[in-house]
C-alpha cells in the first residue's frame, strides 16, 4: 500500500497548477490532503471526485480556510471526522477512514505562528489528538497518522534549528508534545528507515528559502509499532512543485 500525504496550500490553485495530472501519476492507494481551502461545492467535477478514488472532504466552517481531504482507491468501511470537540472540529482538520488493513488519520495540526493564544490552542489539540489515537491503539487497531503536524522534532528536522527555539514549530513544548504524541505507540516512518537524512517537506515563501533548500520537515507519516516491519519505502519528495510544502508517502507490505 502506498500512502502519500500533501498539504496543497488551495486545492483550486492546486488544480491549475496541475494537482490532477500528478494524481493519476502517483501510484498511491491513498492520498491525504491538508489546507485544502475549498468545500466541495466550490470545486470542479473532476476534482471533487476523481477517477479511481473514493474522496471525503472536511471543510472548516471558516471559507477559503484549512479543511483536509483523503482519497483511497478502496472505498471506505467508515468515514468519520472531527475529534469531538467543536473548537477544534470547526476547522476541519482531523478526518479518520477506516479500510479493511487499517484506519488513517488524516491531520492538519494548528499552527502557533501568531502567537501564545495559539500556541495554547495547538498544544491542546494535540493532547485530543493523542489521547483519540491513544484509544484506538488499545482497542487493537493498526493506525497510519498523516498530515502536517507543524512542528519539525528534532533538530536535524530543520535547517536552522539554533535560530529557531523561540519560533512555533520548534518551541520545546511543542516539540514535547509530538514526543508525547509518539509515546502512545507511533513510529515516524521516515526517521524509521533514514535515521540520519535531512529532508524537509516546507520551506517559507520568502528569499528564496526552496531554491536554497533552508526548510523544515513538519509532514509526517506516522504508523502503529505493528505496522514499522512493514514499511519498505518512505521518502519526501521536494521535486514536486505546486504548494510551498512538498508531498510525504509511505509503502507498507501489507
Amino acid at each position: 500500500m502506498r500512502i502519500i500525504s500533501w498539504n496543497v496550500n488551495g486545492i483550486r490553485a492546486g488544480e491549475r497548477r496541475g494537482f490532477l495530472g500528478w494524481l493519476a501519476e502517483c501510484g498511491a492507494d491513498v492520498v491525504a490532503l491538508q489546507e485544502v481551502k475549498a468545500a466541495p461545492g466550490q470545486l470542479s467535477a473532476a476534482l471533487r471526485a476523481p477517477t479511481g478514488f473514493h474522496t471525503s472532504w472536511l471543510p472548516a466552517e471558516r471559507a477559503g480556510y484549512s479543511g483536509v481531504a483523503t482519497l483511497t482507491c478502496a472505498e471506505p468501511l467508515d468515514v468519520r471526522s472531527g475529534l469531538g470537540e467543536p473548537r477544534f472540529d470547526a476547522e476541519g482538520r482531523v478526518l479518520i477512514t477506516r479500510l479493511a488493513a487499517l484506519t488513517i488519520y488524516n491531520v492538519y495540526v494548528p499552527s502557533g505562528t501568531t502567537g501564545p493564544e495559539r500556541v495554547a490552542f495547538k498544544l491542546a489539540f494535540t493532547t485530543a489528538l493523542r489521547e483519540a489515537l491513544r484509544a484506538e491503539l488499545a482497542a487493537g487497531r493498526s493506525l497510519v497518522v498523516v498530515g502536517d503536524l507543524n512542528t519539525a522534532h528534532a533538530p536535524i528536522d530543520l535547517a536552522r534549528p539554533r535560530e529557531n527555539q523561540k519560533t512555533s514549530g520548534f518551541m520545546p513544548e511543542e516539540r514535547a508534545a509530538f514526543g508525547e504524541l509518539l509515546g502512545v505507540g507511533l513510529v515516524d516512518s521516515f526517521r524509521y528507515l533514514h535515521p540520519d537524512v535531512a529532508k524537509y517537506s516546507w520551506w517559507t515563501q520568502r528569499a528564496g528559502a526552496r531554491e536554497r533548500n533552508v526548510g523544515w520537515r513538519i509532514d509526517y507519516i506516522l504508523v502503529s509499532a505493528d505496522l514499522a516491519p512493514r514499511i519498505v519505502a518512505a521518502d519526501t519528495h521536494p521535486e514536486i512543485a505546486g504548494s510551498d510544502h512538498c508531498p510525504v508517502s509511505v509503502e507498507l507490505d501489507l
